[in-house]
């Protein structure tokens, strides 16, 4: 695999973003039981397994026009090419001193590589360098390939909802959310 390099998006890479290919295919999924004091995750086979594409939602692939426009810090990873095989999007929220991962996205042709390992860093340091003091992000419960890379990133799971994807694409899903110190 050629060198990659990293930088903040800029408006040129909007296409590109949206060209990644975010879909993925697992074997497992996290089936939750939530009761009225607590819940539980089971990992289950997914038989068949489950491939799942993300709808257009009208905003992925959106990118800043500049470093933290709007309060969006993007990061892309390029191929020596000039192809666009990863990119990551945060934002600093200063009431609580957190950053929000908003989307990390790694081509699934290119994963395995530590690209996603990478841009995480790459945006946690900026986390750190902007005064937030912990990182957090929304994952789908079908998604355990990204649960299983989080928890390696030092991300562990800290909630859940039941009904976020309610009325969408991805309803009878569960969104788990998972947090790390950045200190």
């Amino acid at each position: 695999m050629s060198d990659l390099a990293y930088r903040i998006a800029g408006p040129s890479d909007q296409s590109a973003l949206a060209g990644l290919d975010d879909s993925f295919t697992t074997d497992y999924v996290y089936e939750v039981a939530a009761g009225d004091i607590g819940f539980g995750l089971r990992l289950v086979p997914a038989d068949p397994p489950l491939v799942k594409v993300f709808p257009d939602d009208g905003d992925a692939g959106a990118v800043a026009t500049g470093p933290d426009e709007a309060g969006v810090h993007e990061i892309v990873a390029v191929d020596s090419d000039g192809s666009l095989r990863g990119h990551v999007a945060v934002a600093h929220e200063r009431w609580n001193r957190s950053l929000v991962v908003r989307q990390i996205t790694v081509d699934s042709a290119h994963r395995g590589r530590g690209i996603g390992g990478e841009l995480m860093r790459r945006a946690l340091a900026h986390g750190r360098a902007v005064g937030a003091r912990t990182a957090w992000l929304e994952v789908t419960s079908v998604n355990v390939p990204a649960v299983r890379a989080y928890r390696r990133m030092g991300f562990r799971l800290c909630g859940l909802d039941t009904t976020l994807y309610t009325g969408t694409a991805a309803e009878g899903e569960t969104a788990l959310f998972m947090a790390r110190p950045l200190d």
